[in-house]
């Protein structure tokens, strides 16, 4: 990646410096959070989703991001990710985990979508957003990141890299991010169906959603 708290909220609210964060790494980021989630107890994997958040012309505007120089921290991404958690059996809202967000953290994915993604903004079609939404099991057993893309053509890093190792998959691949963020407008359904909200389970990449669609695909996958 380059370039009023509700009740629910509060008791839910984390120390965001416990979690490791790398400036313009946001798909390792999130890859952490899952871990982390899972590892503290906060959250079971089969309740994480990662969200992969761009479209074909790589300009996406997010607000309140922490790397903005402007007030209302609005920000052209090429691509974000963030960790959205479902909430169980209508007991518990579904809350966004992004690092890079001034946004309470966790925020609920309402008041996220409401203030970070702004859908009734009216945007140009260049800057219209697309969610690939991915169950973090297959995420974390699929994904693979070298961080190539984050050179410059003379083999320069644009961005500090993690210290840590570069993550691979399970099945030994090393580098797959660009089809996660690879996603186009023309490719998202018109309308949320029980089977593609099944197909989140069980295929690799996940499925691709529109920005006016994904609090209504939660609900429907947090029934």
């Amino acid at each position: 990646m380059a370039s009023i708290l509700d009740s629910s909220e509060s008791s839910a609210s984390s120390d965001v410096s416990q979690f490791h964060h790398t400036p313009s790494y946001c798909e390792e980021n999130v890859y952490l959070v899952c871990k982390k989630l899972c590892a503290d107890g906060v959250a079971d994997v089969s309740d994480l989703f990662v969200v992969f958040i761009s479209n074909e012309h790589k300009h996406i505007p997010l607000w309140h991001q922490k790397a903005s120089h402007r007030a209302d921290g609005i920000i052209l991404w090429d691509y974000h990710v963030i960790c959205i958690q479902r909430g169980k059996e209508g007991k518990s809202v579904d809350l966004v985990w992004d690092l890079d967000s001034t946004l309470p953290f966790p925020s609920t994915l309402a008041s996220y979508v409401s203030e970070g993604i702004r859908p009734s903004f009216e945007l140009f079609s260049e800057f219209q957003r697309v969610f690939r939404v991915v169950h973090a099991p297959l995420f974390l057993r699929y994904f693979a990141s070298d961080r190539r893309h984050m050179k410059d053509s003379e083999g320069n890093w644009m961005a500090p890299p993690p210290e840590y190792k570069a993550i691979v998959a399970e099945d030994g691949t090393v580098h797959n991010l660009n089809q996660y963020i690879e996603m186009s407008t023309k490719d998202v359904l018109k309308d949320i169906k029980d089977s593609y909200v099944n197909a989140v389970f069980t295929n690799q990449l996940g499925v691709l959603v529109g920005e006016s669609q994904l609090e209504q695909f939660f609900s429907c996958i947090s029934r």
